[in-house]
C-alpha cells in the first residue's frame, strides 16, 4: 500500500512539474507547449503583422489545366512518376499549388481542407526574404557592403572572440560562416528559444574559417536579422512591410512569428496566403522590378540566385542534390543549373514549402504542404524541386 501511494505521489509530482515547465518561458517549456514544428505554429507563436496597400496586384488567368497535368504526369521522383496530378498532390499532403506562366495563373488548386484564403507558413522560405531585405538595405546605404565584417554591426561578438571580425555578411548569406551547427539540438534552440538575439550572440562558436565550407545554419539568419535592425533602426517586420509588402500589391496582410522578445524568427515564420508568396517569386523573376519600379537592385537578384560553385570541390557536402543535379546555394536561394548554363532557383522551407522560379521559362510555382509527402523527402534528397525542374524543362525558353 505504501509503495503504491509513493508511486502515485511521484507520478503527480512529475505531471505537475511537466505542466509548470511547459508553461515556463524557456526553450524546454516552449518545446513542450508548442510541440514539434508544424504548419499550424503560426497560430501558436506570437507574431508581428505587416500590412498591404492599394493598388492590389492580381495575376491574369489562363486555364491550362490539361497542359499542366500532362507535363507533370511523367515527372520522376526516385523510381516513381507523378501520374495524376490531383491525386498526387492530395496524397503528398499538399495544401496549395499554384503555377504561373507569363504572369497568368494557369493552375491553382487547394487540397486537404485548405482554400485560397488559408494562411500558410514559410519555414525557411523566410531566409530568401531576409536576403532581399539585406540587398535593399545595402542599396539604401544602411549597410555599406556585403563584405562588411559582421562585427561592424554586432561589436559584442568581437569582444567574445576576435575571429568573429573575419566573418563577413556574405558568409552568413552563403551559409559558409564557419559557425558551428549541429542537428537536432541547434534546430531546437533556433526555433524555440525565447530570446533569439541572446541565443545568437552568446551561444554561437566558430569552428572553422569562413568561406571554406557550406553548412546550413540557422544562426546565420538570426545574425542577419539583428544587422537589419541595427542598420535600419526599425524592426525586420516594419522594414519588410515598407520595402516589399506594400510595394508589390499583396492581396492580404501577412505576419512574422516572433520570440518572447518580439524579435522575428528569422530562420522561419513568415505567414501569409500562397498567392502572395507567388508575388515574391514574380519580383525575383523580374529581377527586382515591380511594374516599372526597381524595388531590389537587379544585380542583387542575379548575385542571389545565379549558380555559385566555388573552386573548392569539397565546398558542398557529398549529397545527390549537389553531385547529380548541378544544385547550388547562393545568397539564401537554392538553384539548379542546366547543361546550357541557364538555371532555375527557389526558396525552400521545412515540410515542403516552395517558391520556385524558372526565369528562362517565365514560370513560377508555389507549393505549400503539411509535410513533404510520402517519398518526396527520401534517398537523402528533397524531390519537389527536381519535379518542378522537369516540368519547367518542357516549356520553351523565352530568352
Amino acid at each position: 500500500m505504501y509503495k503504491k501511494k509513493q508511486k502515485l505521489i511521484i507520478l503527480v509530482f512529475v505531471v505537475i512539474s511537466f505542466i509548470i515547465i511547459s508553461y515556463s518561458n524557456t526553450t524546454l517549456g516552449r518545446v513542450l507547449r508548442y510541440g514539434p514544428a508544424n504548419v499550424n505554429h503560426y497560430k501558436a507563436f506570437p507574431y508581428s503583422e505587416f500590412f498591404n496597400e492599394e493598388p492590389l496586384f492580381k495575376f491574369g488567368e489562363n486555364n491550362l489545366e490539361s497542359v499542366v497535368k500532362s507535363r507533370f504526369a511523367e515527372a520522376k521522383y526516385g523510381n516513381k512518376v507523378v501520374g495524376d496530378l490531383d491525386q498526387f498532390l492530395e496524397k503528398t499532403d499538399t495544401t496549395s499549388f499554384i503555377v504561373i506562366y507569363k504572369d497568368n495563373i494557369i493552375f491553382e488548386r487547394y487540397y486537404n481542407g485548405y482554400t485560397r484564403e488559408s494562411t500558410v507558413t514559410s519555414f525557411s522560405v523566410a531566409k530568401s526574404f531576409v536576403s532581399a531585405l539585406i540587398g535593399i538595405a545595402i542599396e539604401e546605404g544602411y549597410i555599406k557592403s556585403l563584405n562588411d565584417p559582421i562585427t561592424d554591426y554586432l561589436p559584442e561578438l568581437k569582444e567574445r572572440d576576435i575571429r568573429f571580425s573575419e566573418i563577413k555578411i556574405i558568409d552568413l548569406l552563403h551559409m559558409s560562416s564557419g559557425l558551428g551547427y549541429k542537428e537536432p539540438p541547434d534546430d531546437i534552440h533556433t526555433y524555440y528559444a525565447p530570446d533569439l538575439r541572446k541565443l545568437a550572440l552568446e551561444k554561437i562558436k566558430i569552428e572553422e574559417n569562413p568561406g571554406e565550407n557550406f553548412l546550413y545554419n540557422n544562426y546565420n539568419p538570426l545574425l542577419l536579422g539583428m544587422i537589419i535592425e541595427r542598420a535600419t533602426n526599425s524592426s525586420v517586420s516594419e522594414y519588410m512591410e515598407e520595402k516589399i509588402w506594400k510595394q508589390t500589391g499583396m492581396e492580404f496582410k501577412g505576419s512574422w512569428s516572433v520570440d518572447a522578445n518580439n524579435f522575428e524568427k528569422m530562420e522561419s515564420g513568415i505567414n501569409c496566403k500562397a498567392i502572395d508568396f507567388a508575388k515574391f517569386g514574380r519580383l525575383y523573376l523580374r529581377k527586382g522590378n515591380w511594374n516599372g519600379k526597381q524595388l531590389i537592385p537587379s544585380g542583387w537578384i542575379v548575385a542571389s540566385t545565379a549558380p555559385y560553385f566555388p573552386d573548392d570541390k569539397k565546398y558542398y557536402p557529398e549529397k545527390i542534390f549537389f553531385r547529380d543535379y548541378r544544385g547550388y546555394y547562393s545568397l539564401m536561394w537554392w538553384g539548379i543549373q542546366r547543361e546550357d548554363s541557364s538555371y532555375d532557383f527557389y526558396a525552400a522551407g521545412n515540410h515542403g514549402q516552395y517558391i520556385y522560379v524558372s526565369p528562362d521559362k517565365e514560370l513560377i510555382i508555389v507549393r505549400n504542404g503539411i509535410s513533404y509527402g510520402k517519398d518526396m523527402d527520401a534517398d537523402n534528397i528533397n524531390w519537389w524541386p527536381i519535379v518542378f525542374y522537369q516540368f519547367a524543362n518542357q516549356f520553351p525558353s523565352e530568352k
